[in-house]
């Protein structure tokens, strides 16, 4: 338990908040990084598209990062939850599980996304191994392979066409009727690519490798992978929110593009502010992010100088 003042709190010690922590670090700014320890990609058993970190898995990624912000004693990872943040007087309070009290004249927020994935037995042991979203992060090792398309709806079409590239045996799974166009439909006849309305009612595999689609009736279709148009993500934290930061209609907290908030001081980065990220797009949002405030630390205390003279 201790109470600390310091620059800027980051909630959340992902690639982004980490990002950030480096960039002020380097500033010399006094930094508190408050990082449950649960990632958004701990499933995930390689990560893919880090320059120089390809194919690692993702807490070995951490675990580097850790050992370099080692380097820097004015930043300080601690494994908490942050539980309330409010801002009095021009400065955040931000509130932990452990109890610990942080005042910082910035904030943060890089706490990201969860996923809240379908209710369909079998999904959770493929997710991560053979079925993923992102397929700039594991298209390639999936390239060429029989597919499955998990999704519905006016976004289906628009990333079946991006998944195409990697492979052309694809199998569509909505899952229920299909909410698309009788054009767009037209257009995976075209491409040969069936689809599949049928409820699905499981998914076999056999040690993550995904084998099988079953639809209710008991029809088996042989897939040795997929991917998802979307994971039902939704928002890790409702602190921004609570502070008055709006959401859009997917969901994500509107900034500008550095991360600014409307709110003075509070920044969001990462998932939280582009639903799917990357691991290298979150670490640029940090950097960008670390940049801006240490600019406004600069120019404020250049006036402050420059009046004291």
């Amino acid at each position: 338990m201790f109470s600390e003042r310091v620059d800027v709190a980051i909630l959340g010690g992902g690639p982004g908040g980490l990002s950030a922590a480096l960039v002020l670090g380097r500033s010399l700014r006094k930094v508190a990084l408050i990082d449950e320890g649960k990632p958004r990609n701990q499933v995930t058993i390689k990560s893919h598209g880090f320059l120089t970190r390809d194919g690692l898995h993702p807490s070995a990624i951490r675990d580097i990062a850790h050992e370099q912000m080692k380097y820097y004693p004015n930043v300080q990872i601690s494994k908490d939850v942050v539980q309330r943040v409010e801002k009095t007087n021009g400065l955040f309070v931000t509130k932990t599980k452990k109890g610990s009290t942080i005042l910082s004249k910035k904030v943060i927020a890089a706490m990201g996304m969860r996923d809240h994935l379908p209710d369909i037995p079998g999904i959770k042991e493929v997710y991560g191994k053979t079925l993923f979203h992102c397929p700039y992060c594991d298209g390639w090792e999936r390239k060429n392979e029989p597919l499955a398309v998990f999704g519905n709806g006016e976004a289906l079409i628009p990333f079946v066409k991006i998944i195409y590239n990697w492979s052309k045996d694809l199998i569509v799974f909505t899952n229920g009727k299909a909410e698309i166009s009788d054009e767009e439909k037209q257009q995976l006849m075209q491409h040969k690519i069936h689809i599949k309305e049928t409820p699905i009612t499981a998914i076999r595999s056999s040690d993550g490798k995904m084998e099988q689609v079953i639809l209710k009736g008991g029809e088996a279709v042989s897939r040795k992978g997929g991917f998802m148009v979307t994971t039902g993500e939704k928002q890790a934290s409702m602190i921004p929110a609570l502070l008055g930061v709006p959401l859009n209609e997917k969901g994500e907290y509107e900034t500008d593009e550095h991360g600014q908030t409307a709110i003075d001081g509070l920044f969001v980065i990462g998932d939280a502010k582009n639903t799917f990220t990357s691991l290298i797009g979150a670490a640029s949002q940090g950097y960008e992010a670390g940049v801006r405030i240490n600019t406004e630390f600069a120019l404020e205390e250049w006036d402050q100088s420059g009046c004291s003279s």
